[in-house]
């Protein structure tokens, strides 16, 4: 056994290796596994206290906080209201919304029948399993003294603390993956918009944890900084890995719209909205790029050799969305599938570089700055939103780092931008870009920055 003083080091190149060759398991809702219901984790002396405990490791009221103010557990009810009626309708499904395998595989947890226990109930919306993942293997064991966190999720626990497995998880709901998605025939019969990211989310989930010594020794410490460019890297890849991918990548003679920014067509024909970002021309239905808009800030900031690569290869991708198809649309549509790969590629290999680095103050600022400087950029609403919460985010934990003077200018300034988006109909661009002017300019006199 190892002495107390060599453990440390070992868990430390545990955890280290561990990032290192971490390949995140299968999904919740695809694991071989049995889901037995959220009734095991209920009880008030497991996860249902009323109150948190203090003298334990967790707080065992993650079930309370769940199921009085995580949306999460209203998803399946969500499907009974009118609203649910009427998309199910439009679309002309066969069952209603809260019977429909395309509606439920998001808004509920939704195992195949053979792997649902005795106990488990589909109404119990996106439940603590959904998230999770099936408890058959794990449940006894993860209450067993001396039995690791490691050693849980090698029996199906799925490994939430790992900022690419959370973010593949919520991203294959919020965002989309190859098991589900939210077409634009599903919003064209009445979804809403599809808007995500992974930090912002969390915060309003809430959060059913504290992250103390104990959550780190077992666990690890990531940066939330770190979790933040993460999230936004794996964004962008199920984005492309959509964009890739001729099974989803287009409808009938028409690429899959819900990929591309939704004002460009939804807004009064009196409201000319046009600029000429990308050196695109007017008319074109510009790609929903705000995802990939935050990489690219993020490179800025951290690796600038990787930026030019990755503006280049996005240069090329926003051509191919928008190109000349005289030559046929297959051949239109082979160009996106390739650049996309490119892209996702080239993404996939930043992935562990940015799991690794070490975002510190200087860095969080030079990302905040740059995110500044790239204002004018976000013309478009979903292109503004993303940017909001990106420096909603980073500002935030700015001041978590090293509260100064100009914090509650900083917190002043960031709630006049989220007012700019108030109204996605009657979003305005130049109003929006006038406010981030005035940031920039407040964290340029508080650090002396040109």
């Amino acid at each position: 056994m190892p002495s107390l003083y060599l453990r440390p080091l070992l868990f430390a190149w545990s955890l280290m290796w561990s990032l290192l060759t971490f390949a995140a398991p299968p999904l919740p809702h695809q694991a071989p596994a049995v889901s037995q219901g959220n009734i095991n984790c209920a009880s008030s002396t497991c996860h249902g206290s009323i109150t948190p405990w203090h003298d334990t490791n967790v707080l065992q009221n993650e079930y309370t906080t769940w199921s009085m103010y995580d949306k999460h557990s209203q998803a399946y009810k969500v499907l009974f209201n009118d609203e649910s009626k009427r998309i199910a309708k439009n679309l002309g499904l066969k069952q209603p919304a809260h019977e429909a395998n395309l509606c439920l595989d998001c808004h509920a947890h939704n195992p195949q029948p053979k792997l649902r226990g005795e106990r488990f109930l589909i109404s119990e919306g996106v439940s603590c399993e959904g998230c999770h993942g099936p408890s058959e293997k794990w449940l006894k064991s993860h209450t067993v003294p001396g039995v690791t966190h490691a050693q849980n999720v090698a029996n199906g626990l799925y490994p939430t603390s790992n900022p690419v497995a959370q973010a593949k998880l919520c991203n294959s709901c919020h965002v989309g993956d190859e098991s589900r998605f939210v077409t634009h025939r599903i919003m064209g019969a009445g979804h809403p918009r599809m808007s995500f990211e992974l930090n912002t989310f969390i915060k309003i989930e809430p959060p059913h944890y504290r992250i103390d010594s104990d959550y780190i020794m077992r666990k690890g410490n990531v940066q939330p900084i770190r979790s933040w460019a993460v999230g936004q890297l794996m964004t962008a890849k199920s984005m492309l890995d959509t964009l890739a991918d001729s099974k989803r990548n287009h409808d009938g003679i028409f690429p899959e719209l819900v990929l591309f920014d939704c004002h460009a067509c939804h807004h009064p024909m009196s409201n000319k909205r046009w600029s000429s970002r990308n050196a695109l021309p007017p008319g074109v239905v510009r790609l929903n790029d705000s995802s990939l808009l935050m990489v690219q800030a993020i490179l800025q900031a951290t690796d600038t050799v990787a930026a030019k690569q990755f503006n280049t290869l996005n240069m090329q991708l926003q051509m191919a969305t928008t190109g000349n198809t005289t030559k046929g649309s297959q051949a239109a549509f082979s160009r996106v599938e390739e650049t996309a790969k490119n892209l996702s590629k080239l993404v996939t290999e930043l992935l562990p570089k940015i799991e690794k680095s070490n975002l510190d103050q200087s860095k969080l600022q030079d990302i905040f700055m740059v995110l500044v400087k790239t204002g004018p950029s976000y013309t478009d609403y979903a292109g503004a939103e993303q940017a909001y919460m990106a420096i909603a985010n980073v500002g935030n934990l700015m001041l978590e780092s090293s509260p100064g003077g100009a914090s509650e200018q900083l917190k002043r300034s960031i709630d006049r931008l989220k007012k700019e988006l108030a109204n996605e109909d009657t979003f305005a661009h130049k109003n929006f870009v006038e406010e981030y002017s005035k940031l920039g300019q407040l964290m340029q006199d508080k650090n002396g920055r040109k």
